[in-house]
């Protein structure tokens, strides 16, 4: 998933750590029913794993990669260091505490859904399966952010009831966020709680997340589009509610912009939000707004709603529609 994923970015973030203490030994108990801790309506279940709680607080199994052992964390535990990987601890309360809320989010939906690939464990810290985690930078604000957010989700009305959302979150929007199916060529019914929102970015944002300009051969492009032959021309074909290219049209044939992304590296093809796509002398110029998908909360965008005031549940439901938070534990 994740994709967002430090949106996994080199310009971003050094992060930090220490473990984030609970009294209370684990012990082997029910998990709370649906609608409990208050009975808000439409709250979901807990994962059908999670049976063992250190007080409250749910107990996970977590692969390691540094280690290559599975620990047994508390899920706050386990959050504190993912918080520390996705986001600098220098960064304002309200932004850290906003990401808080979907790292959280994000751990339940893919334990509802989704298996780890690692035997015995519930979620990883590899950044290809699951969030970036960086358990060195956790500090006091990290874990402050963790504790002021405990058990805080966000939640959507899925046709059974109360659902865990995808809690996309990427660098910068470039001004405008996306849609799930323009931003992340998502194939199934755009989801009821994505949207087309300002982005709201601070002006602190480095210079290239918000314009930059990449050069590509034309072999290479080729080759992430899954073509054959001599590249003889290229444009931005079909653009999306937000203006991000949903396709690219390379000598006539249309291609899927955001895989295309991903094939060249969205480090260097940093958005689909493009200004300009030409083939000049030999080289394909790309330039763009913004860094990521595109969909769901700007890091950056959250930086600025915090600048100005903003609280870590409105910085969320800027970026997110027909969404509740509610605390789970």
């Amino acid at each position: 998933m994740f994709t967002s994923h430090r949106s996994r970015t080199g310009w971003m973030l050094m992060a930090l750590t220490l473990a984030l203490a609970l009294s209370a030994c684990a012990t082997a108990v029910e998990p709370p029913a649906p609608g409990a801790d208050g009975g808000q309506a439409g709250k979901p279940p807990l994962p059908e794993r999670i049976t063992e709680f250190g007080g409250e607080v749910p107990m996970i199994n977590v692969y390691v990669t540094d280690t290559g052992t599975v620990e047994k964390q508390s899920i706050e535990d386990y959050l504190a260091g993912v918080l520390a990987g996705e986001m600098r601890s220098d960064w304002p309360m309200e932004a850290l505490k906003a990401q808080a809320i979907l790292a959280r989010t994000f751990t339940l939906r893919f334990m509802t859904e989704k298996e780890s690939k690692y035997e015995g464990a519930d979620v990883s810290t590899d950044i290809e399966e699951a969030q970036a985690y960086d358990k060195s930078g956790v500090n006091e604000r990290v874990k402050q952010a963790i504790e002021e957010t405990r058990g805080m989700v966000l939640v959507s009305q899925g046709e059974s009831g109360g659902e865990f959302p995808y809690a996309w979150f990427h660098a910068h929007s470039g001004g405008k966020t996306a849609l799930a199916k323009e931003g992340l060529d998502y194939e199934k019914d755009e989801p009821p709680y994505t949207q087309v929102a300002q982005g709201n970015e601070s002006a602190s944002a480095p210079e290239d997340a918000r314009q930059w300009t990449a050069q590509f051969s034309p072999e290479s492009v080729m080759k992430a589009a899954n073509l054959s032959g001599e590249m003889t021309g290229i444009e931005i074909g079909e653009k999306g509610e937000s203006g991000r290219a949903i396709t690219l049209v390379i000598n006539g044939e249309s291609v899927k912009a955001p895989p295309l992304r991903i094939a060249l590296g969205s480090m260097e093809m940093r958005s689909t939000l493009l200004d300009e796509v030409k083939l000049e002398d030999g080289t394909v110029i790309m330039s763009g707004k913004g860094y990521g998908h595109g969909v769901g909360m700007s890091q950056w965008g959250a930086y600025g709603m915090a600048e100005s005031g903003s609280g870590a549940e409105d910085i969320v439901m800027h970026y997110f529609k027909d969404v509740n938070i509610v605390k789970m534990w």
